[in-house]
């Protein structure tokens, strides 16, 4: 079942269901996650700095850590890149990461159900229970596919005489 919160309410809500005060500064964390997914740390920080100009950097670290610990943010790390939060939290879907701009995207879990990948163990290995199987797609979007598309000399380069 996916998690997803809209509204401050919801937000505070899922705080104090986990035991947690509701705070100004982790609302406005959890907003600028929830306006901006797929976002790094400094994204967040300078979007809930919109809503609330005197949030430290630190704080936002401090929150980010906390609502990942708890559940409430899921956090992930692209290659080359820093990591990432979303709000969309307790399902198995996975990101896609476009390689020429960074774009994200969420897919839906690959096959069936969680943690639809089921791994072939070698036979000197000591099997585990696989609870989620996480998987990055990486390509190039269809925007970067266009741009990419276009003569080296578009229309609108010419240069006036």
């Amino acid at each position: 079942m996916t998690e997803h919160f809209d509204g401050q309410e919801a937000w505070a809500a899922a705080l104090r269901a986990h035991g947690r005060r509701v705070t100004k500064q982790r609302l406005a964390v959890l907003a600028a996650v929830e306006r901006h997914p797929h976002s790094p740390a400094e994204s967040i920080l300078a979007a809930a700095r919109a809503e609330l100009p005197e949030l430290t950097a630190q704080s936002v670290y401090v929150v980010l850590g906390d609502l990942t610990d708890l559940h409430m943010l899921r956090r992930f790390e692209p290659p080359h890149s820093p990591a990432l939060y979303e709000t969309r939290v307790g399902d198995n879907h996975h990101h896609a990461i476009c390689v020429s701009c960074g774009r994200v995207e969420d897919v839906d879990c690959a096959v069936g159900h969680a943690p639809c990948l089921t791994p072939h163990w070698n036979p000197n290995a000591k099997p585990m229970t696989i609870q989620i199987a996480d998987v990055m797609y990486q390509g190039i979007c269809q925007d970067c596919q266009q741009a990419q598309q276009l003569p080296p000399h578009s229309p609108s380069q010419k240069k006036e005489k």
